[in-house]
Parts: structure tokens; sequence; C-alpha cells
């Protein structure tokens, strides 16, 4: 039997139109619309990371794209919603609950961008999107104590159920850096599986590789990085989500 191909998750971050974009981290509304038509158009179906992998789970993951927006910005609510349920599409959206209603203070270089409020995050929650955490604040969990590395991670996720009313099952590391002890204090949290980039050794339910869509990414380039993309990312073992249990540091 051929190996299943490993699952294609893409990570966005900010849907505007802007042309102050330093890290690169911003698709404008029309370039967003057009990648959705692109993922259509192919019998692809834009889900949340959360129902990704239970349907891998049953064996009916075919056709399947995860959709994820890092950091929570105001604009997913104004820009990226009204285009994904056109599309009949859902996604997971990473918030950082010790900063609603505020900015992306931690880019050095700017620009400012605003985040969504509580009041935008239940909007987004009832119209059908998953709601994961991106930590507390957006620190780097690799270079955190203990004390901040809990914070991060149980701490959030309890803000962030008290906010929806739902299970928050997913955690997505900030900047994409995770090591063991990052992994340990994740699974020790509660949550059932992890976003990271190329997690490389670390691959698994709890550091799913991702594939970063910019607003260079024409229908071509599009192509070429779902071509590429299982040559480029290791296949877990495991994609199971995982029952909230105790911490095992290094497991995946």
């Amino acid at each position: 039997m051929l190996p299943k191909p490993p699952l294609w998750v893409a990570m966005y971050h900010s849907i505007a139109d802007t042309a102050d974009d330093p890290y690169r981290v911003t698709v404008s509304p029309v370039r967003f619309a057009r990648q959705l038509c692109w993922l259509g158009e192919r019998g692809l179906r834009g889900v949340s990371v959360r129902e990704l992998l239970a349907a891998t789970a049953e064996g009916r993951a075919a056709g399947l794209v995860g959709l994820t927006f890092d950091d929570g910005y105001a604009d997913f609510a104004e820009s990226a919603l009204p285009l994904l349920l056109r599309h009949g599409f859902t996604a997971t959206v990473y918030v950082l609950p010790g900063r609603l209603g505020g900015e992306n203070a931690w880019d050095a270089a700017g620009p400012r961008k605003p985040l969504l409020s509580g009041d935008g995050i239940r909007r987004i929650a009832e119209a059908g999107m998953e709601i994961g955490s991106h930590g507390l604040t957006h620190v780097p969990l690799t270079e955190t104590d203990e004390r901040t590395l809990t914070a991060e991670t149980r701490q959030s996720r309890t803000l962030l159920e008290e906010l929806t009313g739902t299970p928050v099952d997913g955690f997505c590391y900030p900047y994409g850096q995770v090591d063991p002890r990052a992994i340990g204090a994740v699974r020790a949290a509660g949550y059932r599986y992890a976003c990271a980039i190329d997690p490389g050794p670390y691959t698994g339910a709890y550091a799913l590789p991702r594939v970063h869509i910019g607003e260079d990414d024409t229908a071509w380039r599009l192509a070429a990085k779902r071509l590429l993309h299982p040559l480029r990312r290791r296949r877990p073992t495991d994609l199971t989500p995982v029952r909230p249990g105790p911490a095992v540091v290094g497991a995946s």
C-alpha cells in the first residue's frame, strides 16, 4: 500500500490591503478570494484543523485543506470571514486572549494592526470558525520560564473557553518555535493538537507542519506548493488528536 501524503495545512495571518508588509504576513482580500477560488475549482474544501484531523482519523480527508490564521487580526472578521462563508469553507483562528482588542506590539517594524476583541472572537466562533490559542501574549515558548510557559498555554486556554463557552482543542506556537518542553506544556494544558511551521523531527499531532501562503501566491505558485508539499514534509506516524492527559515531554 502506498503511503498517504501529509496533510496540507495553509498558514495565513492578516487579510487586508496594505503597502507596508515587512514580515510578509498580509494577503489582500482580492488575492485571498482568488486563492479560495483556486481551491474550489480543484474540488478542494477549506476546513478547520479540528475538522481536518477528525476527517483524517475517519479516513475521509481526501479533498480537504486546513486553513489557519495566526495572531487573531481584526481584519479576519471584516475581510476573510465573508469570503470563507461564501465558499462554504471553515478555518481555525489562533488568537491571543492576553491582547484582546490590542495590537501586534511584538512586530517591531510594524505596521500596527488591530487584534480581535472578545466580541469579535465570539462572532467568528458563532459563524462556525474554530478558535484556537496562539498563547497569551505572543512570546516564543522555547525561551520562556516555567511560570510564563504555563500561563501562555494553560491560562490562555482557560480564558478562551470562558470567552467562547466551547472547548479549545488547538494551540499554535508563536513564531513556529517548538521543542520537547513546549510540546510537554501544550499537552499538559489539555490541548488535543498543535500547529507549528517546519517542526522537523517533532512532527506529529502536537507539531503539525504548515505551508505559508502570501500575497505572491498566484495559481501556479499554489500548484507548486501543493505538489512539493509531500516532498518537504515528513508524514507523522500518528495525526490522531490526543485526549487531554499528563504531559509527556518529547511526545508528538
